[in-house]
């Protein structure tokens, strides 16, 4: 009867979870309909440009090309499309060569694969031209003897298909570098501000257990950084590949980009905060209450950084003022009186504060100089 019991309760709760699971794949799928819809236009178009346009017989290397080329990260299709073409074209050169010199075999094929290997991760250790130049060499090395001229067809499915992957991501069906961005930046933001505000909390009351918490989550930060950065290279490239985001490059795109440093280090500069922060509640340090206010007001920095970036704000005014709305009261908090690594605390607000104004386009220099005198004096006196 217990077992049944267990049973059941596990079906209700996987019941009341499958809307939000159902609601999540929809998410994803949508997400990845943009790209669905480049793989199949390049698929089509490339097929259409070798059958029809060149006569190449039977040209499913065309259309592969394609897919291979499109299901490259965002920001890595011209140098995939690239390291293609040369995969391609060391594996035919070795697999040619070499079938002149020892024929073809079980040990040819082998000795063909592995030189070509050899040589395409000499040319460049990038994956996809490795695979390439092993996959070409196997063609060449199996089908030669039975399909005679296969190398010039091969090549020019993988320019074809290359070509058309290109076609489609900058012309014909270009994906929006702002969207691909904000969606990839979110993330990142949010994961910075939603820490800053469980060490806050955590300050005020003297958790550090919570504050343990925050920094672990915190650490782990590399996906969401990962994608952040590989985003915005992504949308660099769009905007440098398709004429209709021409104009976008030196706007938010371009800000986009260069923040991407920045936040990297304001993501750092606050994990050394938070293990300060962990350290000061285990050693019962001193905590001003104007601490929590500026750690409160950095996550809030970094909330309105989100939100202007997404609006494709010129000046990310409101999120440069929570900055220096955090640095100003880190100095409220110095000058009450703190402790070793209260102290540390403090400078660090300054620094991550620092890192969010030159996210927000600020000058290193001038940043330094608005964090100095958000901050006030230094004399504890004061």
């Amino acid at each position: 009867m217990a077992g049944a019991g267990t049973g059941g309760r596990g079906f209700a709760d996987r019941w009341r979870a499958a809307p939000a699971l159902l609601a999540d794949r929809f998410r994803r799928a949508r997400a990845g309909a943009g790209l669905a819809a480049q793989a199949g236009l390049a698929a089509g178009l490339s097929w259409w440009v070798a059958d029809s346009l060149l006569d190449i017989a039977q040209p499913v290397f065309a259309p592969i090309s394609a897919v291979v080329a499109l299901a490259a990260s965002v920001g890595q299709r011209l140098r995939r499309t690239v390291e293609l073409i040369i995969g391609v074209a060391v594996g035919i050169l070795i697999g040619d060569l070499l079938i002149r010199l020892v024929g073809a075999g079980a040990w040819q094929l082998g000795l063909i694969v592995t030189l070509a290997v050899v040589v395409a991760a000499a040319v460049g250790r990038s994956p996809a031209l490795v695979v390439q130049a092993g996959a070409t060499a196997v063609l060449i090395g199996t089908l030669t003897p039975s399909v005679p001229n296969l190398e010039v067809p091969r090549v020019l499915d993988a320019l074809v298909g290359g070509g058309a992957a290109l076609l489609v991501t900058a012309v014909l069906l270009p994906l929006n570098p702002l969207r691909i961005v904000n969606r990839a930046a979110g993330p990142a933001l949010d994961l910075l501000a939603e820490q800053l505000d469980r060490t806050a909390e955590a300050l005020r009351e003297r958790d550090a257990e919570a504050a343990r918490v925050a920094r672990d989550r915190l650490r782990d930060n590399k996906a969401e950084m990962g994608a952040f950065g590989e985003a915005a290279q992504g949308a660099r490239e769009a905007a440098t590949l398709s004429p209709v985001y021409w104009t976008a490059r030196e706007g938010p795109l371009g800000r986009y980009a260069r923040s991407v440093e920045p936040v990297d280090r304001a993501m750092r500069n606050s994990g050394t905060l938070i293990r300060r922060a962990v350290t000061l509640l285990a050693d019962g340090e001193r905590v001003p209450d104007a601490m929590p206010a500026a750690v409160s007001a950095l996550a809030e920095a970094a909330r309105k950084l989100r939100r202007e970036f997404a609006r494709g704000a010129a000046e990310p005014k409101h999120c440069r003022e929570a900055a220096l709305r955090a640095v100003a009261e880190a100095g409220h908090a110095y000058r009450a009186g703190v402790d070793f690594s209260g102290a540390v605390v403090v400078a660090q607000v300054r620094t991550t504060a620092s890192d969010l104004l030159v996210a927000t386009d600020v000058d290193q220099d001038e940043a330094n100089r608005l964090v100095r005198s958000a901050f006030g004096p230094l004399d504890p006196s004061a």
